[in-house]
């Protein structure tokens, strides 16, 4: 989301368990500096505030300005953003995630795909990078991930598409903007450690098949006379702005990255350690590693584990 800010995970191992989990999440107070502003001038800001997933982020920020004044959102690069997308989920899968679970990174591939961005092969040459070396080198990181959590196997069916795994509901994100609704949206949490690898894995899917298509992406928003939702989907999970106009200017505005859910407390790593049975602190240390690395924080993070 932006270089600002820091992560720190705390937790002490006792019994083969991972407990006491703490998450303490830190951020630079980035949109108090839209409020006065233009809309449209805070549409141009957002991306060099928010660098990941920056085509995402000025998406989401034309949407729900567009929507809070009653206007038609501009056309969007449907094209760029599914290819963020890939970006940045293939950045997690070939080169975070092997050396977690004892692999070698697939780092040339990676950079030989990025280079050919601009070309005219890089469809062939997407399909080609998923068919020989992603896929392979998932199928290696299961095996690991399995040894190393403990936890069952998920049958292939159970494994949803990009649609399901992130849907978009700026609705009740504008009841709870409006003060409608007393509690924000909840995030919903992933079952395991694996699951999330496989849904991670089914969004690489996804994404090249509709950047092969010409599919839309998706971006949703709600709201008017001066309020204003968009959503719009990143490797991380569903991204969401929020404005308030009032005299043409910008009155409040929010951005609730996947980052800030995921990481608002406990609940979510805590889900998908509960299953893990740890044999030493250095197993406990390279699980809990992997649950944060599941859930993809957009910042750095520090894990501080002791042995009780």
């Amino acid at each position: 989301m932006t270089s600002g800010g820091l992560l720190t995970v705390r937790a002490q191992l006792h019994n083969g368990h991972l407990q006491d989990l703490e998450v303490i999440l830190k951020r630079p107070s980035v949109t108090r500096l839209f409020i006065g502003q233009l809309p449209d001038a805070v549409v141009k800001t957002v991306p060099y505030l928010f660098t990941l997933c920056a085509h995402a982020q000025r998406a989401a920020a034309q949407a729900a300005v567009a929507v809070a004044q009653n206007e038609v959102p501009r056309a969007t690069d449907s094209a760029e953003l599914w290819v963020e997308v890939l970006h940045e989920n293939l950045w997690r899968l070939l080169l975070d995630w092997p050396p977690a679970l004892g692999l070698h990174s697939a780092k040339a591939a990676f950079i030989a795909w990025r280079n050919a961005r601009q070309t005219d092969e890089f469809l062939a040459v997407t399909q080609s990078l998923l068919h020989d070396t992603l896929r392979p080198l998932a199928e290696k990181c299961l095996e690991n991930l399995v040894g190393r959590t403990t936890e069952e196997v998920a049958p292939e069916s159970d494994v949803p598409e990009m649609s399901e795994l992130a849907l978009l509901a700026p609705e009740p994100w504008l009841s709870y903007w409006q003060g409608i609704a007393s509690e924000m949206p909840e995030l919903p949490r992933p079952a395991s450690i694996r699951s999330v690898f496989q849904a991670r894995l089914a969004e690489v899917e996804v994404a090249a098949l509709a950047l092969a298509n010409g599919t839309p992406f998706p971006i949703a928003s709600a709201g008017g006379e001066g309020w204003g939702v968009a959503q719009t989907l990143t490797a991380r999970g569903v991204l969401t702005h929020a404005v308030h106009v009032v005299d043409g200017k910008v009155a409040n505005y929010r951005v609730q990255a996947p980052t800030d859910g995921f990481f608002a407390d406990a609940g979510a790593l805590s889900s998908l350690l509960e299953n893990c049975r740890l044999a030493s602190l250095d197993q406990a240390k390279q699980v809990l590693n992997q649950a944060i690395l599941a859930l993809d924080p957009c910042l750095p993070y520090v894990v501080e584990l002791r042995d009780a």
